[in-house]
């Protein structure tokens, strides 16, 4: 359990840097073609990157802020019942979430190999995608694996002294 959750973090610590890295690129990139955009000359592909390092930083975030509880929960109806179901309703919410989440970055892994087999490429900048479509499928993969140590941690964290 403890090693899980180590790897856990580790992953959601680099793909947070990494996501960092692309949200200041994003930043940059629209500064500079507002100031561009005065001379009437844009910088070619800022819509393109910008969908695609939007996507990016959305997926790599998503494991980081399940870890960190920074989702938005309505649990006003769950808070009236007793602890113990609250538990079980955790894990099934947990579970559920998990193999959600691990069935859509297996989908889009598919969808991204089809990709690179095929050859796509953007219209405007010519640059293939399908690694940022891989991307978003690893932010997927690990928000999965999050919930995996979240459920774990629901019903093993006593007795590890964790929650």
């Amino acid at each position: 359990m403890r090693a899980l959750d180590k790897i856990s973090n580790l992953l959601n610590q680099v793909l947070l840097w990494m996501a960092g890295f692309f949200l200041v690129a994003m930043i940059l990139m629209t500064g500079a073609n507002i100031v561009i955009r005065i001379f009437w000359m844009p910088i070619r592909g800022t819509y393109e990157l910008m969908g695609y390092f939007g996507a990016i930083v959305t997926a790599f975030a998503l494991g980081y802020t399940q870890a960190g509880r920074g989702h938005i929960a309505v649990d006003i109806l769950v808070l009236r019942f007793s602890q113990k179901t609250r538990r079980i309703l955790n894990g099934i919410n947990y579970f559920i979430c998990m193999v959600f989440f691990a069935a859509v970055g297996w989908r889009i892994a598919i969808y991204a190999t089809t990709l690179r087999e095929t050859g796509e490429i953007t219209e405007t900048l010519r640059i293939i995608y399908y690694p940022f479509t891989y991307g978003v499928s690893l932010g997927c993969f690990v928000l999965s694996l999050v919930l995996l140590v979240d459920l774990l941690r629901l019903f093993l964290g006593d007795r590890e002294g964790n929650g």
